[in-house]
C-alpha cells in the first residue's frame, strides 16, 4: 500500500436540492468535493418525489471515482440526509415504492384516527414531541403505507429513513437511529424514552431496524473493504455536532437558512402545551440526547420581504448584503411601538420609508423580534453563556447586532464553518477513523458587542 496516501473520511450529504460528497483528511479540511442535481420524478399520485434510483446510482459513481484517486486512502464513509424521508424494502433490500416527498398531501382522517385512540391531538403530540406535520410526521407515512396499501406493506422488510438507507447502500445492514427517530416523527415516546404504544400496536416495530447510536460503525459491504461505514445521521442533528465537540458551556445555536432553528442541548425540560403551539419540539442529538428546540420560517420571510422592499425601490437585493447597522434608523424605527409577528413587517406600506436602507431596518428590526421570542422558548434556568448563529443570518451585520442588543447578559457569536452539516457526520465517527485530537479551530467566531 502507498503509505503517502492521505487519510480521509468521505461524507455524502444529500439535500433536497444538491447531494454533495466531501472527503475530509484528519485536520478536518476539505480536499475534495463533488456535487450533483437530478430531476425529481413522480409517484403513482403523480406528485413530485426523489429520483431514488439516480441517488443510488450516485452513491456508487461518487464512490468509484474517489477510490480511483491514488492520492487518498477512504478510511470511513458516513452520510447525513434530510429527515422526514422513509425507504421501503424487501427482503433483497429492494425499494418497494418511490420515496414520497415530505410535502405530500396527507389523509387527515388517519392522523384524526390516531390521536383519537391515543388520548387527543395534544397529548399526542406533547409525549411525542411531534406538533402535527401530515407527513412530515414520517411515522404516519408508515401507518399510511399499511392502510392504504397492505398488498405492499406485507412485503416491506425494513422501513428506513433516508440517512440509513443510504449507509445501508454501502454497509448492507439494517439500522435505525435516533436522530432520524427523534425529529417530528410521531414514532418516539419521549417521556418513556421508547417506541410509542401505538407503534407497537400497529405493529410497526416489525419492520423498524435495530437503533444503533450515532457513533457506531459497521465494516463495508464490499468484498476486500478495509473502510468503515457510519449509521448516518439527520441533518439538523448532524450540524449540531461540531458544536457540541468544541464547547463545553451552555449555549444555544440559533441555525439560519429557510428555517431558523434554535437548539439547546442543555434544556432538557418536558415540552408544554404552550411550547407545542409556539413550534417547540424536541431533536435527539446522535447520542441520543434530548435537544429542545423552537423553529421560525425567518428566512422566507426574509427573502420575501427583502424582493419586496427591492422592487418597490427599484433595486437589486445585491444592496442589502453588505449593509452596515445604522443606529440613527434604528433609533427612529425604535419610537414607534414594533409588533412582535414574523409576518408583521408584510402590512407595512413602503411608501413610510424614506430609503430602502430604512425600509430594510425595519424589516430586520421586525424579524429579531420574532426570532427573540423564538428562542427564549429554548432558554431555561441553565445559565446559557452563549449564543452561536451560523447560516446566512450569521453575515448579517445588522441581524447580528440587534440580536446582541436584544441579549445583553448573553455573549453572541456569528459562526461559520466550510459544510457544518457534513462536518458533523465526520466527526460523530472521529474515534473509529482518525488518529489526531480533533482541532480546535473548526468553527471561526466573529464577536458582536452589545452597544
Amino acid at each position: 500500500m502507498n503509505n503517502d496516501k492521505i487519510p480521509v473520511v468521505a461524507i455524502f450529504d444529500v439535500g433536497k436540492t444538491n447531494k454533495k460528497l466531501f472527503l475530509f483528511d484528519s485536520n478536518y479540511q476539505i480536499v475534495f468535493e463533488r456535487s450533483a442535481r437530478f430531476l425529481e420524478t413522480k409517484d403513482e399520485d403523480g406528485d413530485p418525489c426523489e429520483n431514488l434510483e439516480s441517488l443510488r446510482l450516485s452513491v456508487f459513481d461518487s464512490l468509484h471515482e474517489v477510490f480511483r484517486k491514488n492520492e487518498f486512502e477512504i478510511k470511513a464513509i458516513n452520510f447525513t440526509s434530510y429527515g422526514a424521508s422513509v425507504v421501503y424494502l424487501d427482503e433483497n433490500g429492494r425499494p418497494l415504492t418511490p420515496l414520497y416527498n415530505y410535502l405530500k398531501e396527507f389523509p387527515v382522517t388517519i392522523q384524526q384516527e390516531l390521536h383519537n385512540k391515543y388520548g387527543g391531538e395534544e397529548h399526542f403530540s406533547l409525549t411525542t414531541s411531534s406538533p402535527t406535520l401530515g407527513s412530515l410526521n414520517s411515522g404516519f407515512q408508515i401507518l399510511r403505507l399499511k392502510k392504504e396499501h397492505p398488498e405492499i406493506y406485507t412485503h416491506v422488510n425494513f422501513a428506513l429513513h433516508l440517512p440509513q438507507y443510504l449507509s445501508f447502500l454501502v454497509s448492507g445492514k439494517f439500522y435505525s437511529d435516533m436522530t432520524s427517530i427523534g425529529c417530528h416523527t410521531a414514532l418516539w415516546d419521549f417521556e418513556k424514552n421508547e417506541y410509542h404504544k401505538w407503534v407497537q400496536d400497529e405493529g410497526i416495530t416489525k419492520v423498524l431496524a435495530p437503533i444503533v447510536e450515532g457513533d457506531e460503525v459497521f465494516d463495508g459491504a464490499f468484498p476486500g473493504s478495509s473502510f468503515r461505514v457510519g449509521a448516518g445521521l439527520h441533518d439538523s442533528s448532524s450540524a449540531l455536532i461540531p458544536y457540541l465537540f468544541n464547547f463545553d458551556e451552555p449555549f444555544v445555536l440559533i441555525s439560519t437558512g429557510t428555517w431558523c432553528i434554535s437548539f439547546n442541548p442543555f434544556n432538557n425540560s418536558a415540552l408544554t402545551s404552550c411550547e407545542l403551539k409556539k413550534d417547540c419540539l424536541f431533536y435527539q442529538s446522535y447520542l441520543g440526547k434530548r435537544v429542545k428546540a423552537s423553529r421560525l420560517f425567518a428566512g422566507y420571510e426574509h427573502e420575501l420581504q427583502a424582493k419586496r422592499i427591492a422592487d418597490f425601490f427599484h433595486i437589486t437585493t445585491a444592496k442589502f448584503r453588505n449593509l452596515q447597522l445604522n443606529r440613527r434608523i434604528i433609533e427612529k424605527l425604535m419610537k414607534e411601538p414594533v409588533v412582535v409577528d414574523l409576518v408583521a413587517f408584510s402590512t407595512i406600506e413602503l411608501d413610510r420609508f424614506h430609503n430602502y436602507e430604512e425600509a430594510y431596518h425595519s424589516l430586520i428590526l421586525h424579524l429579531i423580534k420574532a426570532q427573540v421570542e423564538s428562542t427564549k422558548l429554548v432558554l431555561d434556568a441553565n445559565k446559557i453563556s452563549r449564543i452561536f448563529v451560523d447560516g446566512g443570518f450569521s453575515k448579517n451585520h445588522i441581524y447580528m447586532s440587534l440580536l446582541a442588543k436584544e441579549f445583553p447578559e448573553v455573549e453572541v457569536f456569528g459562526a461559520s464553518m466550510a459544510q457544518a452539516t457534513a462536518l458533523g457526520a465526520a466527526l460523530a465517527i472521529h474515534d473509529h477513523w482518525n488518529e489526531l485530537a480533533i482541532p480546535n479551530d473548526l468553527i471561526a467566531l466573529r464577536y458582536f458587542r452589545n452597544k
